[in-house]
């Protein structure tokens, strides 16, 4: 895999990426870690890696592992702040003897080590315990915290009390000593624990990022939850009332398609930083297997990191924008392009000269007159349904088109990521779909197919895709990273050189490429701290 590859001995269970951030040159990213079992177990710790360059990553050794009663089960997630001084420090959750989760502070043991490869647990640990209203099992994840204008920490902790879902507020001045609002900073019914919380502010007017601890009238906020009875991570646009700890989403959950996610595929457990190197927020998330428990403990290892995806406040205000990380552009290789090529009703065109098994594609596709689009009210679809209709073979009007990823030369095999646009009251609307039902032979699979609606810009006519392909992963982003999806795919037929690549139109209109470009990705270095030095 040409980003984040599983290359330890052994069986490893890899999940939520926890506490990234930049030190003194070098990134972090730790991640929950199960080092005896391809599956979840009662050991997790904190697994840790460095790179300069968030592509090429060394393997570090552990930094966080289950040693005292306050994380004597296990290690889970947290984050990392950087307090005045540029000093990290990270909160985490332990599952205790008594298997409560306690929120617990470590320090790095070397500040002049740019690596932090060990650290220290408080000796007042655990700093924070399961408040009155909250249930002793379901209480964690601390988010990284932010500093007010009254000088006090802020952090949010996922919890959870019956059916209601909450992110509960503490408040420090020391980093050590919490005290809890009695008042929920966000909750939800009928969803059950909220975890994994993340709140940090956007720029309104700004691609560039904004460090957690900002408010002023140049920003919004984002309160992220990652819902474990979904699997899927929701976020929040809204307002922050700082004096009365409280923050006001501009709509509130609904449990339905309308509410938005980071990602509409597999992607959870995600958490952001602010990178001062850059001036921008990046996003990381846990994507995990399709296949069968048995196929992980086979092949001795489950899960993977997503690219790390640059987020900004989308110019609509409305909702956020995503895109790889520049850097992710290093590793390309042959490129191929293809421009103005016109796509009839029926056609399928070949993307060749390039690894079709590891590749990232761009393409940009010019639409007919969309007043010829066929009529659909979005309000009243699941789209996700409407993706599963064996979509990407039928004939629309204008669409579906899109790419036919990791497929075999005979299609029998082949993982379609594609458009069709539809004419709703008062406005354009397109269907974006991940359909992996033909993705590979095998039956023993989670075929799952995917699916948004987005609003489509009637002055531009144009919609855009950008696809990763990495042998059993397929991270897309629509219309510029305003919709994202990421799948897990296994082909039997389609694999290393008997991958190909196909751009296809199956709507009744043409449409066009207007360009097209692909290229073969190198894969990164991935090693372990023998391989680094501090040069």
């Amino acid at each position: 895999m040409f980003l984040w590859k599983k290359i330890e001995n052994g069986c490893l269970h890899y999940a939520d990426p926890n506490a990234p951030m930049h030190y003194k040159g070098v990134y972090h990213l730790f991640y929950q870690h199960n080092p005896y079992a391809a599956t979840f177990g009662d050991q997790i710790v904190w697994a840790h890696s460095v790179s300069y360059d968030l592509i090429n990553w060394v393997h570090l050794n552990h930094a966080i592992e289950p040693s005292e009663p306050f994380d004597i089960k296990s290690c889970w997630s947290g984050s990392a702040t950087i307090l005045p001084g540029e000093k990290p420090v990270i909160l985490y959750t332990g599952i205790d003897d008594k298997k409560y989760e306690v929120q617990n502070l470590a320090m790095p043991k070397n500040l002049s080590d740019p690596f932090l490869r060990e650290w220290d647990k408080h000796p007042q640990n655990p700093v924070m315990t399961p408040p009155s209203g909250v249930e002793v099992n379901n209480f964690r994840d601390p988010s990284t915290a932010w500093l007010g204008k009254d000088g006090k920490w802020r952090v949010v902790i996922g919890a959870q009390n019956g059916d209601e879902g909450k992110a509960i507020l503490y408040q420090s001045e020391d980093f050590v000593n919490w005290t809890v609002d009695p008042n929920p900073f966000f909750a939800t019914d009928n969803t059950g624990v909220c975890e994994c919380p993340d709140f940090f502010p956007v720029y309104i007017n700004s691609t560039n990022g904004v460090d957690t601890s900002v408010q002023n009238p140049s920003v919004r906020h984002v309160l992220k939850i990652s819902y474990l009875s979904t699997l899927h991570d929701y976020y929040f646009l809204g307002k922050y009332v700082s004096d009365q700890e409280n923050f006001i989403p501009d709509v509130k959950f609904t449990g339905t398609s309308s509410d938005l996610r980071y990602d509409y595929g597999k992607f959870y457990a995600s958490k952001s930083f602010f990178d001062y190197a850059k001036n921008r927020r990046i996003l990381w998330g846990w994507v995990n297997e399709s296949d069968t428990t048995q196929d992980d403990i086979e092949k001795g290892w489950a899960g993977l990191q997503s690219i790390p995806r640059q987020v900004w406040l989308d110019k609509s205000g409305k909702q956020l924008v995503q895109w790889p990380i520049g850097e992710v552009e290093k590793l390309r290789d042959k490129q191929i392009s293809i421009k103005g090529e016109k796509l009839i009703g029926g056609s399928t065109l070949e993307v060749s000269g390039i690894t079709a098994s590891q590749a990232d594609v761009e393409v940009l596709f010019e639409l007919p007159e969309l007043e010829s689009a066929e009529e659909l009210d979005p309000s009243g679809v699941d789209p996700q349904l409407l993706c599963s209709q064996e979509y990407a073979s039928r004939s629309g009007i204008i669409g579906p088109f899109g790419l036919l990823a990791l497929a075999s030369e005979d299609l029998t095999e082949q993982t379609a990521i594609f458009f069709q646009i539809y004419r709703a009251p008062n406005r354009y609307v397109g269907l974006m779909c991940s359909d992996q039902s033909r993705s590979s032979l095998r039956q023993d699979l989670d075929k799952t197919t995917y699916g948004t609606f987005f609003d489509i810009d009637p002055n531009h006519k144009t919609v855009s895709l950008r696809s990763l392909i990495d042998r059993s992963i397929i991270e897309s982003f629509g219309e510029g990273g305003r919709v994202c999806i990421t799948s897990r795919v296994y082909p039997s037929l389609a694999i290393d050189k008997n991958a190909n690549l196909y751009v296809f139109n199956n709507g009744r209109q043409s449409v066009m490429i207007s360009k097209l470009n692909a290229w073969s990705m190198k894969q990164a270095e991935i090693g372990h701290e023998g391989n680094i030095s501090c040069t």
